[in-house]
């Protein structure tokens, strides 16, 4: 018997919603009937993502409209990292009755940072009947998911160690300005104080690690300093004189007994040496891997949103998280 193609809207059709539909259209399995957005209002959905087609889907900024008329079973979200801020779209997607595998990053592992609202999330889908999850490169997978997976084949663990550095120069020019590049050492500092320079989902990501090895944390530190450039360095987009910030670098630690048991480095900025993602594992037996090169973030978020839309479909109703589903995988095309 043939698998049902499963129908999806796209909430946000920024430059990593557009990356999203450009996969899902490669997927027989999946069907585009609906795209919301405040810009583009009436233009192809397939024009304005770049899918190189027109997929004969308008893109509208009502997404109450657009749910009740075509009826999804899965809204694939990308429009924001704070919780709070995408909680309205989502409430509209949820009491329509429909799942959602969201980008949000706070979203990712939001129990410790953010119980109220959880809490409130998962009644109302669970309420509605549908799943709520969130899901990306990082976190997602490289800095939670991964290291969470690797541990199945040790029979202790004692600490948990990933590193993600990355060369930002290829990245999009909003990445770029995320990670503060371009700005002098005071700016970025200022920034920093103001919550708009940093990268989210780092102590999400302990919180998720943490309950999947079943600790309980005493304490959680998080630092963000800028990497300063010793020599000028360009993008696409930006020139970095020397002595201003080229990027960020993030370091979440997770304490337990006193003992630092979970520590993630995060660093991402212009012109940087070499990028690779690492995880070791202190455990029976130690464990050690380096993606060498790293992974792509843009190409690795869009594949995890795509790939996570059948485990929306199957999985069981509330907010979940990726440790709550089974493995992920590509889907054909």
């Amino acid at each position: 018997m043939a698998k049902k193609v499963i129908k999806v809207v796209q909430f946000g059709v920024g430059p990593v919603g557009a990356g999203i539909v450009r996969l899902a259209a490669r997927k027989p399995g999946i069907r585009i009937v609906g795209a919301v957005d405040l810009l583009n209002v009436g233009r192809d959905l397939g024009e304005v993502a770049g899918v190189g087609r027109k997929l004969e889907v308008l893109i509208e900024k009502d997404a109450g409209a657009v749910l009740k008329r075509t009826r999804p079973d899965v809204v694939m979200h990308a429009t924001g990292s704070v919780l709070k801020g995408v909680f309205p779209q989502l409430r509209t997607v949820i009491e329509a009755g429909v799942n959602i595998v969201s980008t949000c990053e706070e979203m990712s592992y939001p129990f410790r940072n953010q119980p109220s609202l959880s809490a409130k999330i998962d009644k109302l889908a669970r309420k509605h009947g549908v799943t709520v999850m969130s899901t990306g490169v990082n976190p997602g997978f490289m800095m939670d998911a991964w290291p969470l997976a690797m541990t199945g084949v040790c029979q202790s663990v004692r600490k948990v160690k990933v590193a993600r550095f990355q060369d930002a120069t290829p990245r999009r020019l909003p990445f770029q300005k995320k990670i503060g590049a371009g700005l002098t050492v005071k700016e970025f500092k200022d920034l920093v104080k103001a919550g708009t320079i940093r990268h989210v989902g780092l102590t999400e990501s302990i919180g998720m690690i943490a309950a999947g090895l079943g600790w309980e944390l005493d304490k959680l530190t998080e630092t963000i300093e800028p990497i300063v450039a010793k020599r000028t360095v360009k993008s696409q987009y930006l020139t970095v004189k020397a002595g201003q910030a080229a990027g960020v670098r993030q370091v979440g630690r997770g304490y337990r007994d006193g003992r630092e048991v979970i520590t993630l480095e995060f660093e991402a900025c212009l012109g940087a040496k070499e990028s690779y993602d690492a995880v070791t594992i202190d455990g029976t037996p130690p464990l050690a891997v380096v993606i060498e090169g790293g992974v792509h973030g843009d190409l690795a978020t869009a594949a995890m949103i795509v790939n996570s839309v059948p485990r929306a479909v199957e999985a069981p109703s509330g907010l979940l998280t990726m440790k709550d589903l089974p493995l992920v995988c590509a889907l054909p095309e």
